[in-house]
């Protein structure tokens, strides 16, 4: 069966798939009370809560009501859909739309019940739901141990994410990050060494959307060389829809790209399932997937934590580490009821019974994450999706193992692409570590204004990357730039005024310094 590590950090229907069948009825169910429906108030009390009750209940059944209608006209206008796509290609449309109605279907129902997280059943983990890495054995490289764990794993990237927050157009994974290599060249460099030094085939694979498909299959060619075997499918693609009308954006199944969303990487699972890969890999005795996003350079295949899942027979392992004051987002894995979850946000996992339990029998019920945003016409429109994460609760022996923070080496800024191009890493078959020469195990905090925002401009403000490998903290405001071999150490902050420009000239030392005004240095 196949098993997933991920790195990092309700009430439904009792049937979480609906297909889109021309004879299914949508049926509401009565609202749910405390009370039984008012009659006659014997005091003024019980009028007062008879009165209550009956504006509560006819509240709830006016909700359940409309939700319930709501499924209809959703229903009918994917049928709309459905039917006038051509053939070709229909079959995956078709299921497509069926899981999006399953999900549409059951926001509606948690809408209707309000259903929230209790607060009061959150507790912290326990000792055994996170595992401190440092307990954990690594085997002997080149060993049999190695070889046998390895032989039976796969490397999935989810790479369904375009550059455009970063000022880059297409797929991120081919941005460029370090010494001329995108974050695929770097990927492919790891898993090539992998297999090379241990004799094993370690596929890599690509959960691409349709926003990143074709460019992507492009690019791969230029691996064609290398030993390593590249896999794609493509996740989901999902309707928008109007949040009042609750109609779906789009009116033919080759509309506006901008109508259609790729649902979160919590679609990996069916995706997986239905591209056929998943079959395939099981066929090939894989045993193990390991996921992480594509732009986290420290995700990398470490068979420590491989050992101990096959030890452990845990179905799903995810990766969490300590965060830092630069940490904004990210979830957390508490204790709900007994069981392990992901609170928010998630990262490695067993397959043939774990895909007929809960991929085959649409078993997994995922926290919906409801998205929304607002459309040209100014109309608030909403995305469903889903987190990879949340599936937690739904593996047999699933918990966390606290890893250490180089695991953990996201790039979605280009803050984040500063540290990366920095002396503070080197790059050793791929793989980014941090220099023995810094004296912290962390990374420093790095803020960089709106002038640095794009990948271009970030570039064009430096000369070379400056040395931070004794930097603490660095905030950059407004319009500034740094000439060759900057040393920067301790606490930095750099802010040219609105009209101002501040110039670092090359090899100047800033050592806890704070620099603003103007400053101008001219090449004669």
């Amino acid at each position: 069966m196949l098993r997933y590590m991920e790195a990092s950090v309700v009430n439904t229907p009792s049937n979480s798939t609906h297909k889109l069948d021309t004879n299914v009825e949508v049926t509401v169910d009565p609202p749910k009370d405390n009370h039984k429906a008012p009659g006659s108030p014997t005091d003024v009390r019980d009028g007062s809560r008879a009165l209550q009750d009956a504006r509560s209940y006819s509240m709830a059944g006016f909700q359940q009501t409309s939700l319930g209608i709501s499924a209809q006209n959703m229903r009918n206008s994917l049928l709309l859909l459905k039917a006038n796509h051509p053939e070709e290609g229909s079959e995956k449309f078709s299921t497509e739309l069926d899981e999006f109605y399953s999900l549409f279907t059951r926001y509606l129902d948690e809408k209707g019940q309000k259903t929230k997280l209790n607060w009061d059943k959150i507790k912290s983990p326990a000792e055994d739901q996170i595992i401190p890495y440092n307990k954990l054995r690594t085997p002997e490289i080149k060993s049999k141990e190695n070889q046998n764990l390895l032989s039976k794993l796969a490397v999935l990237k989810l790479n369904g994410g375009l550059g455009t927050t970063m000022g880059c157009v297409g797929p991120k994974s081919v941005i460029e990050v370090r010494d001329g290599m995108t974050f695929l060249d770097l990927i492919v460099r790891q898993i090539e060494y992998l297999n090379s030094e241990n004799s094993v085939d370690v596929p890599l694979i690509l959960m691409n959307s349709f926003n990143t498909d074709k460019e992507t299959s492009q690019v791969i060619h230029k691996y064609s060389g290398h030993a390593v075997k590249i896999m794609t499918f493509n996740q989901s693609r999902f309707p928008r829809f109007f949040k009042d009308s609750m109609q779906p954006l789009p009116k033919t199944h080759d509309g506006p790209i901008t109508d259609w969303y790729p649902p979160g990487h919590g679609d990996m699972y069916e995706a997986l399932s239905n591209s056929g890969v998943l079959d395939q890999l099981l066929a090939d005795g894989k045993e193990y997937i390991f996921v992480s996003n594509v732009d986290n350079l420290g995700a990398t295949v470490d068979t420590a934590i491989l050992a101990h899942m096959e030890k452990s027979g845990a179905e799903f392992i995810m990766e969490v580490t300590d965060k830092t004051k630069a940490d904004i987002k990210g979830g957390t894995i508490i204790d709900y009821e007994g069981t392990v979850r992901l609170l928010e946000i998630a990262q490695v996992n067993d397959f043939k019974s774990i895909k007929k339990r809960l991929v085959d029998e649409s078993a997994l019920r995922m926290e919906i994450i409801v998205n929304q945003k607002t459309h040209e016409s100014g109309e608030k429109i909403i995305q469903l999706e889903t987190a990879v994460g949340a599936a937690i609760k739904h593996f047999k022996g699933a918990h966390g193992i606290n890893v250490p923070r180089r695991r953990f080496l996201p790039v979605k800024s280009t803050s984040d692409l500063f540290h990366i191009t920095s002396d503070l890493y080197s790059v050793h078959h791929g793989q980014l570590l941090m220099s023995p020469k810094r004296l912290f195990a962390t990374s420093p905090v790095v803020k960089l204004g709106d002038h640095f925002k794009k990948v271009n401009h970030f570039l064009s403000r430096f000369q070379s990357p400056p040395h931070i490998l004794e930097l603490d903290h660095l905030t950059v405001t407004g319009d500034v730039t740094f000439g060759h071999d900057v040393v920067l150490k301790g606490t930095v902050i750099i802010v040219a005024n609105y009209g101002a420009r501040i110039d670092i000239p090359s090899g100047s030392i800033l050592d806890d310094k704070v620099v603003s005004g103007n400053l101008r240095i001219l090449d004669h």
